[in-house]
């Protein structure tokens, strides 16, 4: 069974993906990203944190300490993916600007075709091994096939078959995340999550990255004078991030091969789904804080 998993652990990635997407796109309207442009602050606060600040968070701690190799690629990755849908789900729970953290979502989405790859080589170049070759057109070709294609045809799902488009959605959220439980799964049966050989220390820097990320993401738009809803969505939206394109570029990157030790491999996975677990955990404290801070809100449904 679990080297059924490491022999297909990319296109269990590419599945889980890609319906994760296609559910997603299946509650997206066009107008749902023009919605906020009356009042752009909140978008371009949202989208420098998520493009710039969070990359050059991640920088500082690969430069600034002294990390393993895979704990090293693996929080590049997390910083180089976008906001997934979960983010979405959790501002409209948190009483945020649902439509500004869709909005964000979505422009970040389609702009990782090209921001991902980038942060990715000049984020980890100097960690990598002398001969490895990063692939930007193979990382840009699976974005554009497995994360933007579903998401249009979800959005073109919604336009056509309105009545239809929320039981996809809800399908595809589901069965994707019932997919990421047989990667976890299978990850762990084939020994590829150990905890004590990933060590303590490294788990404890994903967790102070998480941490840092949750209270600059916090911070920052306080300082711009964003709204309180508008600060709920990209709070939210830039802590709990696309772990599900993370598995994806990580088994491109590092595909695992039944019978063979990986591990700078399995340690660029424990740090992505270490983060993505952890970051789930917050965000449901964040839901919690964000129902208090925004009581006296009305919730600004998409659309």
């Amino acid at each position: 069974m679990f080297e059924f998993y490491i022999q297909y652990e990319y296109w269990f990635a590419a599945v889980q993906l890609g319906l994760a997407m296609l559910g997603m796109g299946a509650t997206l309207r066009v107008r749902d990203f023009a919605a906020v442009a009356k009042n752009p602050r909140g978008i371009l606060v949202g989208i420098t944190l998520q493009i710039l600040a969070v990359p050059a968070l991640a920088a500082l701690f690969l430069w600034g300490l002294d990390l393993d190799t895979g704990v090293a690629i693996g929080l590049a990755l997390c910083a180089a993916i976008p906001g997934g849908t979960m983010s979405n789900v959790f501002t409209f729970l948190g009483r945020g600007h649902v439509a500004l953290s869709i909005a964000i979502t979505g422009v970040t989405t389609v702009a990782c075709l090209i921001t991902t790859p980038m942060i990715l080589t000049v984020l980890v170049s100097q960690h990598l091994p002398v001969d490895f070759v990063m692939p930007a057109d193979q990382i840009a070709t699976e974005i554009a096939l497995i994360l933007l294609l579903p998401l249009v045809l979800g959005m073109l799902c919604l336009q056509w078959f309105p009545d239809f488009a929320p039981g996809l959605s809800k399908v595809c959220i589901r069965t994707s995340v019932f997919v990421i439980l047989l990667i976890i799964i299978g990850a762990s049966g084939s020994g590829r999550l150990d905890l004590d050989r990933f060590g303590i220390s490294n788990f404890m820097i994903v967790l102070m990255f998480l941490f840092t990320v949750t209270i600059l993401s916090w911070i920052i738009p306080h300082l711009c004078k964003v709204k309180r809803p508008d600060n709920t969505a990209i709070n939210i939206e830039v802590t709990v991030r696309n772990s599900n394109l993370g598995l994806l570029i990580k088994a491109s990157l590092f595909p695992a091969i039944v019978g063979v030790s990986d591990p700078i491999g399995d340690n660029v996975l424990f740090t992505v789904l270490g983060y993505g677990g952890a970051a789930l955990l917050v965000g449901v404290g964040q839901i919690y804080l964000h129902r208090y801070l925004n009581r006296n809100e009305t919730i600004q449904y998409p659309g």
